[in-house]
């Protein structure tokens, strides 16, 4: 009994490591990167140059969202990822280190078993994640002044209300959300622990935080560059309709095809400079935080 009660504590230790981890680069990602976010699902939404509210350029959408909106519309739909990049964040690290543990009993090669952790730990990410997604979409797309647009729990009781908790509601957009975290995240880790291992370390501790940081943004850029007609069509599907009362898009591949034919193939690349902005940047950042606490974790607990 004594040779085997050691082993349970440090699964919980490893875990609880990986969930104060995660989370802190997660509120941290998160809080530094979120305006960026609100730009980029409002370009994805906008329906092309016929659309009256359609913005400029990048900048013209800064300067209006700022002078309409004030420095807050920023921050809409801050509170549901708050809410969910703690669990979110514990889970998509958990789930990876269990993934990559399980994975490297099979035959595929450390690099592929790292890319093959990574989509697991993505898709079960989204499944976590999709209905906070359909809350700050929402919000996100609502263009009042800050103060005049409900709060995010009030959000989620009308999306309940009036369409239940299933894929029509509160879970609506679930295979877009699944596409878009599991190409992301596959790439994601993939690439960032594949080539992290192939570039030697480096002894002064400040090029060594460069190494890994610009591993990290070239892994969150080219992870965005692949997944963002899935975050065009998750956006489309959890944002308004065009017409209100009518379903015009209804599930991933048929959102993706509907683009398409009607804006044509860079419609389905939208958002994709500001989501660049957030995810290069920001990808590095959660890495690093996730990296740096989980060290000092290990260490002093």
């Amino acid at each position: 009994m004594t040779t085997t009660s050691p082993k349970p504590r440090g699964i919980v230790r490893e875990a609880t490591h990986q969930i104060i981890a995660g989370g802190s680069a997660g509120l941290v990602e998160i809080c530094l990167m979120h305006p960026l976010d609100v730009v980029k699902t409002r370009f994805q939404i906008q329906r092309g140059t016929s659309d009256p509210t359609s913005y400029k350029s990048l900048g013209d959408c800064f300067r209006t969202i700022f002078r309409n909106e004030g420095i807050f519309g920023f921050y809409k739909g801050i509170l549901p990822p708050i809410l969910a990049e703690t669990p979110k964040r514990a889970v998509k690290f958990f789930t990876f280190e269990q993934y990559k543990k399980l994975l490297n009993l099979t035959p595929l090669s450390p690099g592929l078993a790292l890319s093959a952790a990574g989509l697991g730990a993505g898709l079960t990410e989204a499944v976590v994640v999709n209905p906070f997604e359909v809350v700050k979409v929402s919000l996100q797309a609502n263009r009042d002044a800050f103060k005049q647009q409900p709060s995010s729990f009030a959000q989620a009781r009308r999306i309940i209300k009036t369409d239940g908790l299933g894929l029509k509601g509160l879970n609506k957009g679930l295979t877009s959300t699944l596409g878009r975290h599991g190409v992301f995240n596959m790439i994601y880790f993939g690439f960032y622990f594949n080539v992290k291992d192939a570039i030697p370390a480096n002894p002064d501790p400040t090029l060594e935080f460069l190494r890994k940081f610009a591993i990290g943004l070239t892994s969150g850029t080219i992870s965005s560059c692949v997944n963002i007609p899935w975050d065009v069509a998750k956006s489309r599907i959890q944002g308004p309709q065009p017409v209100p009362g009518q379903i015009k898009y209804r599930t991933c591949f048929q959102t993706m095809a509907l683009v398409y034919r009607e804006e044509g193939y860079l419609a389905l690349y939208k958002g994709l400079v500001p989501k660049i902005m957030r995810l290069g940047p920001g990808g590095a950042v959660m890495l690093l935080v996730y990296e740096y606490v989980s060290g000092w974790l290990q260490r002093n607990w």
